[in-house]
């Protein structure tokens, strides 16, 4: 066999070690299936085999499938039956090793997820290492899937339907200690001694059957339409469900369907009651977009897929940052925390105080919750090092500006530090909007330097943008992506443009629901539809959470830059507006929300007096689809312009950079899942009655007439143009 070392001991029990080649954790693949298949046969027909222990040959058990193939499978448009006959390939060599009549243990070292979970509760007989690293659980949901090989049966008929829906619907991870005391995991062991012990188990306890199998079974706590208990589980989860998902993501109630049905039949008919269920969301796009962006991609990019390859790998071990205040505040707290020493420079040395006091905090409240020791905290604290002279600057390999957004006071900052950087130091920028190229006339050294744009809070927020720059070299690429990976953050890399990628289209979304509201579209009605259709929050919230003051901000400057070529819309003469009524956002206590003290945000009453109602209000369709339009669009024009250089950079970017909604697989997924074709169909119609901001560009109609995807097209080939 390719995947599992199969020997019998001289006691005859026959031990599977899973050892998949090639791969770092063991997954299953074609082989595996294959070789578990056989492995099955040999334990149920070999007479000298008393039983069994399944374990790993790597530091992990077991996960479950290749994410890859999962996304093949809807991307090829694989047959249904086809899929079916696949998922229950698993579940009949599953249901065969315990049905065997012989008794099977796991031996389980380490992280065991998905399949790998769902082999363990195969078994009779379950014994966990207890390793510090191990977690176990079955995470499918967070794919748009769920478990597929028997999980959504086993576990509750193990543990219960409550504690097993709350992990499964969540896609929970827990410790084994904590799988012991659930009840799926029998017996926690010193590490080493896993195997020995099942072993043991088989030759001298093993019985051979599962609790369901035999006669008079009832799950934990009750199942079916007439206990109390259990529909009151079901109803208030579906309820529970219905606030967090708004029905975009189908999963989690395939689950509880799969548990309610399932539990009240014969494990073989509930079986395939399951795998109806997991094959009808492995066809949904939902799960396709989820993985491919959530998992596959961003796992890519978390390995730099995007890094030259020429310069020589540099890590970052003193790192300087201009300007303590909450941005170079963060990010001097995630810098300190992967162990850099951190230079944080500001104009006084109270406010570069005030900047490493942010850490502080910080610190002191994962103490307060346990979370790390005092002494930790401590040593991280004191690689921060707060200051007012450049010269300290003088041994940082990597030097990142957070000043204010004004071109005067950041060409001032940088001339003051490249003037004791060392040679090959790199300087990056961490503007949101200026153009990188313009910022490096500045630099006596463009080549390195390049923007690093992180977002708000640095500590909480995954993503960061690299911007290059018209004359940025491979180096300081290379460089910025090293430190992005040290600091455990996902990057993305785009080409220099206004606003870059991320908050140029942030900025869209956030206009349309003001171009909306002076429309006289209720602001409610544009809020709620934004959050129903998967954004975190509605774009007048938002709004005011950057602060109406920083949009006024940006809007100016970007007409003065560009003069007669700026295109005003409705959304500027609102900004306008609150702004001459000081009303400049949450900070200030008041915007299009109020923020009154000890109570909860509303919307500001006098909106309906300032943009009156219009007679005739849109469908919530209506509003849904111009909120999520109006940033597919205006990502597609960044692809054409080559300021996005690969459609998952666009994917993973509005998924993590300002919360596009995730089920969607981010803004050009979301065009691919509505198809080409109709999307060009619908944005024309857009386009006629409300603008220009919904037309689409060429490139997307050609793509569209010639059966395309973003994916599959030869364009993809990420580009790098003059900025």
């Amino acid at each position: 066999m390719k995947t599992i070392d199969y020997r019998v001991d001289t006691d005859g029990v026959a031990v599977l070690t899973i050892n998949v080649p090639d791969k770092p954790m063991n997954v299953m693949t074609p082989d595996f299936l294959a070789d578990l298949k056989e492995a099955v046969a040999r334990i149920t027909n070999d007479a000298n085999v008393k039983g069994a222990v399944i374990t790993s040959g790597k530091d992990a058990f077991m996960a479950g499938a290749d994410l890859k193939d999962l996304v093949a499978t809807f991307d090829q448009r694989t047959d249904a039956a086809e899929v079916y006959g696949w998922c229950r390939g698993l579940q009949q060599s599953l249901r065969k090793l315990e049905t065997c009549g012989k008794p099977v243990a796991a031996a389980i070292n380490g992280t065991a997820l998905g399949g790998g979970l769902e082999i363990c509760l195969a078994c009779h007989y379950r014994v966990a290492a207890n390793n510090p690293k191990a977690v176990f659980g079955l995470p499918e949901v967070q794919v748009g899937l769920l478990p597929g090989g028997g999980g959504t049966q086993r576990l509750p008929r193990l543990i219960g339907i409550e504690p097993a829906l709350q992990l499964i619907t969540q896609g929970k991870h827990v410790k084994p200690g904590e799988a012991v005391e659930l009840g799926f995991v029998d017996k926690l062991v010193e590490p080493g001694t896993e195997i020995d012990i099942a072993r043991t188990w088989v030759l001298e306890e093993g019985d051979p059957e599962q609790p369901w199998d035999k006669k008079g079974f009832k799950v934990p706590g009750g199942a079916g339409l007439m206990n109390p208990s259990v529909i009151q589980t079901f109803m208030v989860g579906t309820s529970l469900l219905q606030k967090m998902t708004n029905h975009n993501y189908p999963a989690p109630i395939a689950i509880m369907s799969a548990v309610y049905e399932g539990t009240v039949l014969p494990m073989d008919t509930a079986l395939d009651v399951e795998t109806k269920y997991f094959v009808s969301m492995l066809m949904n796009p939902v799960s396709r977009n989820m993985t491919r962006t959530l998992f596959i991609n961003k796992g890519a990019a978390d390995k730099l897929v995007r890094r030259p390859r020429g310069p020589e790998k540099r890590v970052v071990t003193q790192l300087g940052i201009l300007g303590a205040g909450m941005m170079g505040a963060g990010v001097a707290f995630v810098s300190a925390r992967a162990g850099m020493q951190v230079v944080l420079l500001d104009t006084t040395q109270e406010q570069a105080d005030k900047g490493k006091d942010y850490s502080r905090n910080l610190l002191q409240k994962r103490v307060e919750k346990g979370r790390m020791t005092t002494e930790e905290a401590r040593v991280l604290l004191e690689r921060i090092h707060p200051t007012t002279d450049y010269e300290d600057l003088r041994d940082c390999e990597l030097v990142i500006e957070a000043v204010f957004e004004d071109r005067a006071i950041k060409a001032d900052v940088t001339a003051k530090a490249e003037a004791v950087m060392a040679d090959d130091a790199i300087f990056a920028s961490n503007t949101s909007t200026l153009p990188i190229t313009g910022l490096a006339e500045a630099s006596k050294r463009p080549k390195q330097f390049i923007g690093i744009h992180f977002f708000s809070p640095v500590d909480k927020m995954p993503l960061v943008e690299v911007i290059l720059g018209k004359e940025t070299a491979d180096v300081a690429t290379a460089q910025a992506l090293d430190y992005i990976q040290q600091i455990r953050k996902t990057p993305i890399v785009v080409n220099d443009s206004r606003g870059f990628y991320t908050s140029r289209v942030f900025g869209v979304f956030s206009r349309e629901g003001i171009n909306m509201l002076a429309e006289g579209v209720k602001p409610a009605l544009i809020e709620n539809v934004a959050r129903h259709a998967g954004m975190p929050v509605g774009p007048l919230a938002v709004t005011d959470e950057v602060s109406i003051e920083l949009s006024h901000h940006v809007m100016t400057q970007t007409k003065k830059d560009l003069g007669d070529q700026y295109i005003a819309s409705p959304a500027d003469a609102v900004i306008e507006k609150l702004m001459d009524l000081g009303r400049k956002g949450k900070k200030a206590g008041k915007g299009f929300y109020e923020y009154p003290q000890g109570g909860r945000k509303h919307l500001w009453s006098g909106l309906t007096d300032l943009y009156p109602r219009a007679s005739e209000q849109p469908s919530a369709d209506e509003v849904r689809k111009r909120i999520l339009y109006v940033q597919a669009i205006e990502t597609v024009r960044c692809m054409d312009e080559g300021v996005v250089m690969h459609p998952a950079d666009a994917d993973i970017g509005s998924i993590f950079g300002w919360g596009f909604p995730p089920y969607t697989g981010g803004t050009l997924s979301f065009i691919e899942t509505e198809g080409l074709a109709a999307f060009v169909a619908e944005a024309d119609r857009l386009t006629e009655k409300y603008g220009a901001r919904f037309s689409v560009p060429d490139s997307l109609r050609k793509m569209a007439e010639n059966n395309e995807t973003f994916y599959s097209s030869a364009e993809n080939t990420p580009r790098r143009s003059a900025a």
